[in-house]
């Protein structure tokens, strides 16, 4: 993961190559970039050898918006403004439904409500327990994804349950796989812009990321989902603080105080948390996470 100085998203320190300078443009705020309106001038993947797949594994805690942004995707394909052909996959086996068109489905192997009937499991045991019936039976997801073609761009809408991320080493091994068949992958955390709004769960949400990164070792971009569910402006005060620490607290209480503030610290002490706004009502919003992905 590329290194910042802050918990801001600051592509101006390491703007991807694959964009022309006409192709972003500076806001009011020193550290914030957004997309000018229009399509993207170039191709993303332009630089790429092409002789590899390529995967996005879509990541983050249930209701951050995996699903609404893999359709988005799937539809940006559709018009043509992705500028290449993306193949969509659900890879989670507690999904009830979706609104893309699946590639391929991992309860066509297992799924969380066929396991919790024979197995008599609560549904967060039955989702553990389907992750790893996948990874012992890998070889199914090898053959679906040989069925691609060579340089077959593939986003997996991966399940959100956050333990599979922080403490257990499922999707470690998940992506092992991925990286053993010839895959390269990039992950996309992506977290509710609703949430970092208040204090405590925008500290919550960065250390969830960190240790989404840390646990999976890829390259790695966090995302801030539903931007547009935020008041004008409210996203531009959260991206233009310059540290964790910069976060209010929001206990007048001093131990929990000072615990905050230490977690504060930690955040600074990686320098390697920021995000990336998403606003899909924002035209070129969608491409600019896609540029993103690709840079990684």
């Amino acid at each position: 993961p590329i290194p910042f100085k802050s918990p801001c998203y600051n592509p101006s320190l390491h703007p991807p190559p694959t964009s022309s300078p006409s192709s972003l443009t500076r806001s009011r705020s020193s550290l914030l970039w957004r997309p000018k309106r229009g399509k993207l001038t170039r191709d993303p993947l332009s630089s790429f050898a092409g002789v590899m797949k390529y995967i996005q594994l879509i990541c983050g805690p249930a209701g951050s918006g995996k699903t609404t942004y893999v359709t988005s995707l799937s539809n940006l394909t559709l018009q043509g403004s992705a500028r290449r052909t993306v193949y969509c996959a659900n890879l989670d086996p507690g999904c009830d439904s979706y609104t893309y068109d699946a590639a391929f489905d991992v309860r066509e192997l297992v799924g969380v409500e066929d396991v919790m009937e024979e197995l008599e499991m609560g549904p967060n045991g039955a989702t553990i327990y389907c992750h790893e019936y996948l990874l012992e039976n890998v070889d199914w997801l090898q053959d679906k994804l040989e069925e691609f073609p060579e340089d077959a761009y593939i986003v997996l809408d991966c399940c959100g349950q956050i333990e599979l991320y922080t403490h257990l080493d499922v999707m470690q091994r998940l992506v092992s796989s991925l990286t053993s068949f010839g895959c390269s992958v990039v992950a996309l955390f992506l977290v509710d812009a609703t949430f970092v709004a208040d204090a405590g769960k925008f500290i919550s949400g960065s250390l969830l990321s960190l240790s989404c990164m840390l646990k999976l070792e890829l390259p790695h971009v966090n995302v801030l989902t539903k931007c547009d569910l935020l008041p004008e402006g409210e996203v531009d005060r959260i991206l233009d603080m310059k540290s964790a620490s910069a976060v209010e607290l929001p206990s007048r209480n001093p131990v929990l105080n000072g615990l905050t503030r230490a977690l504060q610290e930690i955040i600074d002490d990686f320098s390697q948390v920021a995000f990336l706004p998403l606003n899909l009502k924002e035209e070129g919003s969608l491409e600019l996470v896609l540029e993103h992905a690709d840079h990684a």
